[in-house]
């Protein structure tokens, strides 16, 4: 294995203040990022790599391979949420069972940017339709997860709202920016794209570094929750991810050559939602406990994957 682009990675400074963040938690000091800001600079990353995407797609040709890399992501985002589920069934109840089952089949848009940044470090670009693969897989795991709880809950206190669901995936927030934004870039000319190019992409690298900042903070903060429920939610959130991340990135193989765009499959098919799966789950299933799948996700998945995940896939679809 090449340590290099471990070490690389690890001495990135946007993960540094992830990193800052967490240290800030269990030092006890003040440092925050007011809930306001956060929540800017969260819909500023979507909208800009949403937008970029859009410009990157408006130069692409739809061609049999995008479209076999669109079926093949969607697949990935219902099997990972069925095979995940039985997992989990053995250890929590199936309220938690399809919540972490959906967090886990979704994708996270946040580890989608951070891996967009690695992607450029090596010298490569993001081909504009992935952009359009990440928002399509998040609404299919939900559905997904919330079919299973229905399906294995034997109260009668659970319905599920086929309608209500898939409305509510697909008009989240987070999911409507991605895609409202990729639309607009994909219309706007190269002239247009040139008058906000400062906003979209100069300050680009700065504000992912305060968000990272903000994350590690929510993160440290939500480890304490997790601890009580033992070993097997730190187990299952470092080794399923990179388990679903290795295997797409070698079986996307057999769908493209393009190494680009399968580290991409590979790292949304290893990251968790924490984001648009706690908002669908809290509306559907109240029952569910947030404090078990939120910090799986942003506590334990997410910095696994920053750190040791986006070298490791990087590395199995430049060598298989």
């Amino acid at each position: 294995m090449d340590f290099y682009l471990i070490l690389e990675n690890l001495t990135n400074p946007s993960l540094l203040f992830f990193i800052l963040g967490i240290v800030a938690v269990y030092l006890k000091s003040d440092l925050e990022i007011p809930p306001n800001s956060s929540k800017f600079i969260s819909l500023y990353l979507l909208f800009a790599i949403g937008f970029k995407g859009g410009q990157e797609m408006s130069r692409e040709i739809l061609t049999l391979q995008v479209f076999s890399e669109i079926l093949f992501a969607l697949a990935t985002s219902i099997l990972v949420p069925l095979y995940t589920f039985f997992l989990l069934r053995k250890r929590l109840n199936v309220y938690d069972s399809g919540a972490v089952a959906a967090a886990y089949g979704s994708i996270s848009a946040v580890t989608f940017v951070v891996a967009v940044t690695y992607l450029e470090g090596q010298d490569l670009i993001l081909n504009g339709h992935m952009v359009a693969i990440m928002a399509l897989m998040e609404a299919p795991a939900i559905v997904v997860g919330l079919i299973l709880i229905n399906k294995y809950d034997i109260s009668s206190n659970f319905t599920l709202k086929k309608r209500t669901i898939i409305k509510h995936s697909f008009t989240n927030g987070s999911v409507l920016l991605i895609i409202g934004s990729l639309f607009i870039g994909f219309l706007a000319s190269e002239e247009q794209a040139l008058g906000i190019k400062p906003f979209t992409t100069d300050i680009f690298q700065g504000f992912l570094a305060i968000f990272l900042l903000d994350m590690g903070i929510t993160s440290g903060r939500k480890l304490k929750s997790l601890f009580s429920y033992g070993a097997f939610p730190l187990a299952f959130g470092i080794l399923i991810p990179i388990l679903n991340g290795v295997a797409t990135a070698y079986f996307s193989g057999f769908f493209t050559d393009d190494i680009s765009n399968r580290f991409i499959l590979a790292v949304l098919s290893a990251s968790a939602s924490y984001i648009a799966v706690p908002a669908a789950m809290k509306v559907s299933v109240p029952k569910a406990n947030p404090g078990l799948f939120l910090p799986m996700a942003l506590a334990i998945t997410f910095p696994v994957n920053i750190t040791l995940g986006l070298p490791l896939y990087f590395l199995v679809v430049q060598y298989f």
